[in-house]
């Protein structure tokens, strides 16, 4: 059972990973958003409860809530090509909560989401075309999100004081 408190931060982050999918540059097949960014802040300032922030996000999306890029709902969003990056959020969250340290933990996060976003989306489009138009063109942004998630829960930190 999880506390109101456990519950009310992740339903925030939730909602503000909903909400860096709607800040979106529509580039085919995959959309730069700032879902990721959001997913690692959650998993450096919740630690074992970013899996559940990233949970409800998808809940959000499967009970038909236009929550994902392009303000699709999950029914659609999940199983299209962009699904395996979604699951990959909830993954990624939950594996890296395991590790101690910011850098490691954001990079076993980008690594799950990446993983199996490529995989997912290679089903549509081929294992090549998935890693040129939807893994490359966002490594270098994710790597800029990751260190700035990184920044930015290091100066919250004191102010988030999330039960163990």
């Amino acid at each position: 059972m999880f506390s109101i408190r456990i519950l009310t931060i992740s339903s925030i982050f939730a909602t503000l990973t909903a909400i860096g999918a709607w800040i979106t540059i529509p580039i085919s097949p995959v959309p730069f958003t700032l879902q990721t960014f959001f997913v690692y802040l959650s998993v450096l300032l919740l630690k074992k409860y970013a899996f559940l922030s990233q949970a409800i996000y998808i809940m959000m999306g499967l009970i038909g809530l236009p929550v994902f890029a392009k303000g699709l709902p999950g029914y659609i969003a999940i199983p299209g090509p962009t699904g395996g990056f979604i699951i990959g959020f909830l993954l990624g969250a939950l594996f890296s909560s395991l590790f101690k340290k910011d850098i490691l933990k954001v990079f076993i996060c980008m690594l799950i989401i990446f993983g199996l976003g490529w995989i997912w989306l290679s089903y549509w489009i081929g294992y090549y075309n998935a890693l040129l138009f939807g893994i490359i063109p966002f490594l270098p942004w994710d790597i800029l999100k990751a260190i700035l998630a990184i920044i930015i829960a290091r100066r919250l930190k004191e102010y988030m004081v999330i039960d163990h």
